[in-house]
């Protein structure tokens, strides 16, 4: 299939990243109006990552996301369950360990991390609570999560002419720019049928994250979500 429907089956949405990972950043940059590039520089404020902390950035797809954690030292483990996405980010930064894995059965021991996030990627996951408890599962005592996602604009008239853009002038610009324009369809999709701010923190707190709070970014297009994992 080349456009996975919002029920989200995992191998369709693997499928769907592999078809366009070549592309990719590119794309992004360019459907986002430029945005993207600010809005990975904020999960990077978010995260504070420091020399010698491990940080494991799921979601990661061709490791863009993953450069200003290794620039500080930190040793970042990028992370994605589609293969054609990993392997592009390795030809391009072969340096870094990427890994294959699931979300929601993720390859690595309890407590491992200082920090963990998800830019973009927690909206694919199939059993979206079954990753934010993973994600708790691998952070240490005292770690922290970040999540970057996609959100509702909180000013009404400018939330119209947003989801206006998502489905009307989405997918002619997708068609231009990228390798699989039905791909960039099914994300209009989901960006829409994904739950606001308060409904997302609530999410997080019932997998067990506590101090959860958000910032929106860029009118609430996008919203940081950070939480902590309490210590022993």
């Amino acid at each position: 299939m080349t456009r996975a429907s919002l029920d989200k089956q995992p191998h369709e949405v693997a499928s769907m990243f592999d078809d366009v990972a070549a592309n990719y950043d590119l794309t992004n940059d360019v459907l986002s109006l430029g945005q993207a590039r600010l809005w990975r520089k904020e999960v990077a404020k978010a995260v504070g990552a420091r020399p010698a902390q491990k940080i494991l950035d799921l979601a990661a797809g061709t490791a863009t996301s993953s450069l200003p954690f290794a620039r500080t030292g930190a040793y970042v483990v990028p992370c994605d369950f589609s293969i054609g996405m990993l392997r592009v980010g390795k030809a391009r930064h072969p340096y870094l360990p990427l890994t294959a894995g699931d979300a929601t059965k993720l390859p690595f021991r309890d407590g491992v991390f200082d920090a963990v996030t998800i830019s973009f990627g927690l909206r694919n996951v199939q059993e979206t609570d079954a990753a934010l408890r993973e994600l708790y599962r691998v952070t240490k005592p005292g770690g922290r999560v970040v999540i970057c996602e996609f959100s509702q604009p909180t000013w009404a008239p400018f939330r119209t002419v947003y989801t206006e853009y998502l489905m009307r002038a989405l997918p002619p610009v997708a068609t231009a720019v990228s390798s699989n324009p039905d791909a960039y369809v099914y994300l209009a999709e989901s960006i829409r049928a994904w739950p606001d701010q308060p409904a997302l923190a609530a999410r997080l707190q019932q997998a067990g994250w506590a101090d959860v709070a958000w910032r929106n970014l860029t009118g609430g297009i996008v919203a940081l979500h950070r939480g902590f994992k309490p210590k022993d």
